[in-house]
């Protein structure tokens, strides 16, 4: 049986308003579903599936993989977009609480490398 590690986080919606709105997320990683994502679940039963591997790149300078895009904000925060065909979301999380919580991601499960696609 393969651990689940879960953590509550908080992130700020990105919106128009003046203050950003702060909800409580869950992140959750599971290596018997894949070893490689996480799994960030919003109020309301929303849930994004992001590679570990981008939210970790992201924190360092912008990426982008297919429907999101992940970037520092100053030395504190991370942005993670997600493009849809309902439009664009954005949130952003401190940083400290989302590195600790990848890194328990490498202590708590031993993963190898993403396997490749096959060509087509």
């Amino acid at each position: 049986m393969s651990p689940v590690i879960r953590e509550h986080a908080r992130a700020r919606l990105v919106t128009d308003a003046r203050d950003l709105p702060v909800v409580p997320v869950e992140l959750r990683h599971d290596t018997a579903e894949d070893p490689h994502t996480i799994r960030i679940a919003f109020p309301g039963g929303t849930e994004w599936a992001v590679e570990r591997e981008l939210l970790e790149r992201g924190l360092c300078a912008p990426v982008e993989r297919d429907s999101y895009r992940v970037w520092p904000c100053g030395r504190a925060q991370l942005v993670v977009e997600l493009h849809s065909a309902a439009g664009v979301e954005v949130v952003q999380f401190d940083s400290a609480p989302l590195i600790r919580f990848l890194r328990r991601t490498h202590t708590g499960a031993r993963t190898g490398p993403r396997p490749e696609a096959a060509p087509a």
